[in-house]
């Protein structure tokens, strides 16, 4: 499976002079954690860094600072991160630990941002991945039930604890 095929395509960016009341209410409308901060250069827009809810959390709020006094662009961070659409998941996860990163950027053909994946994205396509691969131990279980009968056996038998394993109840008796 291809990033490209799990990274959210609507991407949302935000111009690197908006205000930080800007970015969280972008953030808010769309129900997303991170955009792309970006400047026009040569009438084209460039991405330029990515700022998160918890840029503006622990960056303003904890250090006690005037959001009034902030851009977007001064908080953001600057390291961008991407992979290409077709990179596959493992590629995409090392380039997270790489970075240092819990977002990437995801790119076309041409190196133009076709979307965003994030530790999320990637946690829910191997859940998916490791669902159908349960399911098919299930359905390999099952055809083997079918195909190859159980022989009879005798009834069982027991088995017993070698004395003074740990865990085992002595007892000394009729109680």
């Amino acid at each position: 499976m291809n990033i490209a095929a799990i990274c959210q395509p609507e991407v949302i960016t935000i111009d690197a002079g908006a205000s930080l009341r800007d970015a969280a209410s972008l953030m808010r409308e769309h129900h997303i954690g991170a955009l792309v901060v970006t400047v026009d250069a040569a009438g084209q827009e460039q991405a330029v860094g990515v700022i998160t809810d918890r840029d503006l959390a622990i960056e303003i709020l904890a250090r006690d600072l005037n959001p009034t006094d902030i851009k977007v662009g001064q908080l953001a961070s600057r390291r961008l991160a991407s992979v290409p659409g077709t990179a596959g998941i493992a590629e995409a996860v090392a380039v997270m630990q790489e970075a240092g990163v819990r977002r990437l950027l995801v790119t076309g053909s041409e190196r133009q941002l076709a979307g965003f994946v994030s530790a999320d994205d990637l946690l829910g396509a191997l859940a998916g991945q490791l669902g159908v691969l349960a399911n098919a131990l299930r359905t390999g279980i099952a055809r083997e039930g079918v195909e190859r009968p159980s022989i009879p056996r005798a009834g069982p038998r027991p088995v017993f604890l070698p004395h003074g394993t740990p865990g085992m109840q002595q007892s000394i008796g009729p109680r």
